[in-house]
């Protein structure tokens, strides 16, 4: 996102450039972004032509490729079911589903 020294953005997002300090809104850092598909990855920047822009910091991270959609899973979850004891030594029915990590309990 290109905007001058004088505006600040509404929101982050990663920039492309290497030679001078990341775009940010405030409060956010160099790495962050908005954006919650958007990943980060380090790069190296180039320090020198930062230095003689006159720019005291220099982008560092660059943005990687979205990630593809994962399709749809088919079937049905897999869970497992087990007994187990409460800290007063009541026992109770825990069901995981392994798919989704999900946990329920039930019993007294």
């Amino acid at each position: 996102m290109a905007t001058s020294k004088s505006s600040t953005p509404a929101e982050t997002r990663l920039d492309e450039h290497l030679d001078k300090p990341s775009t940010t809104a405030p409060g956010d850092g160099p790495a962050d972004t908005t954006d919650p598909d958007e990943r980060a990855t380090s790069a190296t920047p180039d320090k020198g032509a930062a230095a003689q822009a006159g720019h005291g910091t220099v982008n560092a991270v660059v943005p990687l490729p979205k990630r593809k959609t994962a399709a749809a899973r088919q079937g049905r979850d897999r869970t497992e079911t087990y007994t187990a004891l409460r800290p007063d030594g009541t026992e109770v029915t825990v069901e995981r589903n392994i798919e989704t990590g999900e946990s329920s309990v039930t019993g007294s």
